[in-house]
């Protein structure tokens, strides 16, 4: 099991929109809207690393996604 993190910075305004779309992303288990350095926080739980790396591909490929950081949890098993 992978659990990790994705920090997000959106167009401005974009900010709801962009979580109902990180929402219908299977492996997303939750997304907030967030104030100060990032817009929003989205918690990744997959499989394997491969399956993770495939759902932060799938979220920097967002309309309206200007940036992304990723944190992957340590023994997250």
């Amino acid at each position: 099991m992978r659990k990790g993190f994705v920090l997000l910075n959106c167009d401005l305004g974009a900010e709801e929109y962009v979580v109902e779309e990180l929402k219908q992303i299977k492996n997303v288990k939750n997304a907030y809207q967030t104030f100060g350095e990032y817009d929003i926080v989205a918690e990744i739980v997959s499989e394997d690393q491969h399956k993770f790396d495939k759902v932060v591909a799938d979220i920097r490929k967002l309309s309206r996604v200007i940036s992304t950081m990723t944190l992957n949890v340590i023994n997250s098993e």
